[in-house]
């Protein structure tokens, strides 16, 4: 049975819809008011707050901290800053991912590293022979992210804390409401934002904060609802949906490398060795067999279906996490694994992974469409990924 969050007292109290959904085993909110579009403006035209606590959250220290960072992660640890973040993924010996998520360097031996499923046992796995403590520490560190384009003005009203030169991937240390807090510029919406990383036992002094001064700011609560539209506008994978870890995965057509998903520049074949090196040099001679790509589907078509059986167009109010097949002259050449209207682009846009040969931008495919239980096809055209990618989303705030 699911526990509430750190924030659990103040999110239950807000939920007007009663509509939650497990995350992890925890409690979260799905959408706070009846419909989720409110949440959703807040995200792209105000500041919104999502309680993220549910993310795995590792602790990583010791003489060997970074030597074992870098053998699991395919990115250079070398190459990170103190105070700097990274996102990146880890892949089984076969080069498949495991799981993608971001690591905070805190200090030279000292690292946060976040993940979507639960990762002790493989990195303990991999510790072994080395001077290293690896901590779960996702019941002592409650997160928040605050996004939206006055999100950065508002920490800068709320925080003790140097936001004002905080770049994109970085973050820096204060506090909110007397608690100590790190603030990285990070966030999973595609916007200007932040994370808020703090104890568990004083996260409600930091909520409560946040709301009584973000008022100003039109401050909004928003649950996963909103956030799918939004991430899915960002181009960003969602793990389980967009692809299936290499550990839960049932066949080989369900196991993924990073660059089938979109992750092939995290891949640094340049560094010392690391689990799955060997597999994706392989893959890097020949090249990956699928690509993540965008498509934006022709709305037009959409309607005339519609149309035909004498009714109006509808228009999906969630994001789809179905996956429909994508069809190139008759033949399958992949699914769309996410699928939305975006209310910012006013287009119905999805994520789908295709074979190489029917990735490039431009090109035009079909995907799967139901109309009264009929399955039709429409065409849909291949887009740069992000659809949408705001200039403020890694632009130093303006406060």
């Amino acid at each position: 049975m699911p526990v509430g969050t750190a924030f659990h007292e103040r999110t239950v109290a807000l939920c007007e819809s009663l509509n939650y959904r497990e995350w992890s085993g925890y409690y979260t909110v799905s959408a706070y008011e009846m419909h989720h579009e409110h949440e959703y403006n807040a995200i792209r035209n105000s500041a919104a707050l999502i309680d993220i606590s549910p993310l795995f959250k590792y602790k990583v220290t010791g003489k060997d901290a970074t030597k074992f960072v870098n053998r699991v992660i395919s990115r250079d640890i070398n190459k990170v800053a103190v105070d700097q973040v990274i996102y990146c993924c880890w892949c089984d010996v076969e080069g498949k991912v495991i799981d993608d998520g971001t690591i905070t360097r805190l200090a030279e031996n000292e690292y946060r590293w976040t993940a979507a499923d639960p990762s002790l046992r493989w990195f303990q796995q991999n510790a072994l022979g080395l001077s290293v403590r690896i901590e779960d520490i996702t019941e002592q560190v409650a997160a928040l992210a605050l996004q939206g384009p006055t999100s950065g003005r508002l920490l800068n009203a709320v925080a003790e804390a140097n936001i004002s030169n905080l770049k994109y991937f970085r973050v820096t240390h204060g506090k909110i409401a007397g608690v100590s807090v790190d603030i990285s510029r990070t966030g999973y919406t595609g916007d200007l934002g932040f994370e808020i990383w703090m104890p568990w036992r004083d996260a409600v002094k930091v909520w409560d904060e946040l709301n009584s001064k973000g008022k100003a700011f039109d401050i909004h609560p928003a649950g996963m609802i909103a956030l799918d539209i939004a991430r899915i506008e960002a181009g960003l994978i969602l793990i389980e949906v967009d692809y299936t870890s290499s550990k839960k995965a049932l066949i080989d057509g369900q196991k993924f490398s990073p660059a089938e998903i979109g992750l092939g520049k995290l891949v640094d074949l340049k560094k010392e060795t690391f689990v799955g090196r060997e597999a994706l040099a392989r893959e890097a001679k020949k090249g990956a067999d699928r690509s993540l790509v965008g498509l934006e589907i022709n709305w037009n078509e959409v309607e005339s279906l519609y149309d035909k059986v004498g009714m109006a167009p509808q228009v999906p109010s969630m994001a789809s996490r179905t996956a429909v097949p994508v069809y190139r002259g008759g033949r399958v050449v992949g699914k769309a694994t996410s699928t939305t209207w975006s209310p910012t682009l006013k287009k119905m846009i999805a994520l789908a992974c295709v074979n190489r040969e029917n990735s490039s931008v431009g090109m035009t495919l079909n995907i799967e469409i139901t109309v009264e239980a009929v399955r039709h096809t429409v065409s849909a055209k291949i887009v740069p990924l992000p659809f949408f990618n705001p200039a403020r989303k890694t632009a130093i705030p303006v406060i």
